[in-house]
């Protein structure tokens, strides 16, 4: 026998471990729900002066939570400045920042497509899809955060390549009805639709061989690659959702404007 001591107390430890597929926090809080609920009703009786408490891995997912509650909004404060200071508009800026709540829907529903156990279930020259691109659950661990991070300042790509162009075909033609405005709209995203789908593309195909990786350091990158891949497929349907919104606030300004001078 070895006697332990923390603290200047006397320790004893109870090693367990958690069944796949569950995230380490919730099974310390289901572990820790049940031991409380044995107490109260008595069927568990604590010796006196000695109490319990969790420690392990587990304490580090704790802390890098209470981090990116910090961390995420700063970020997406940052990223609006930063729009803010380009466009000099805060409807233009909101216009573009909405692509990243879109990512944002994106990498989460990839996130639940791993889990599906239907999603890539099928083979190609004798290759599984799942096994190929390791489809299997994936919880909320610190490298997905930190794929939404990267993921926050990609999806802006698409909004900023628009809005951009369609502050200088509005600035060179001022608008005299509505329909100039949806013709100049048109104008702007016809010439920066490949431009756009051309940024999308190289960060999806850049991914693909980091979410079919398999060597060391594979079940960091894998995580922290999904909710990037999911958002940025996603997010291409801000090519038309932009410059929809952006040709709508140019509408509301000008009849604001019309009425404004009585027209």
């Amino acid at each position: 026998m070895v006697l332990k001591s923390e603290d200047t107390f006397m320790v004893g430890y109870v090693i367990f471990d958690k069944k796949p597929g569950l995230a380490e926090v919730n099974v310390v809080h289901d572990a820790d729900r049940y031991l409380k609920h044995m107490i109260s009703i008595g069927k568990l009786k604590m010796p006196p002066n000695t109490s319990y408490r969790f420690a392990g891995s587990y304490q580090d997912a704790v802390r890098s939570a209470k981090t990116m509650m910090i961390v995420i909004p700063g970020t997406l404060l940052v990223v609006f400045l930063i729009l803010y200071f380009q466009f000099q508009s805060v409807a233009t800026s909101l216009n573009v920042f909405s692509g990243i709540f879109v990512a944002w829907a994106g990498g989460f529903l990839l996130i639940w497509l791993y889990s599906q156990p239907w999603f890539l279930d099928f083979s190609i020259f004798g290759v599984n899809m799942r096994h190929l691109f390791q489809v299997r659950t994936y919880n909320l661990s610190v490298a997905v955060w930190v794929g939404f991070l990267a993921l926050f300042g990609i999806a802006t790509n698409n909004g900023v390549i628009y809005s951009t162009y369609l502050d200088q075909v509005f600035a060179e033609h001022e608008g005299h009805s509505v329909q100039d405005l949806r013709q100049a709209t048109i104008e702007a995203s016809i010439k920066r639709i490949r431009p756009a789908l051309m940024t999308a593309a190289c960060a999806i195909l850049a991914l693909v061989p980091v979410l079919t990786s398999q060597g060391r350091g594979s079940d960091v990158m894998v995580p922290m690659a999904l909710p990037i891949f999911g958002g940025m497929v996603l997010t291409t349907i801000a090519v038309f959702v932009v410059p929809v919104i952006y040709c709508w606030e140019k509408e509301v300004h000008f009849r604001r404007r019309l009425k404004s001078l009585g027209a």
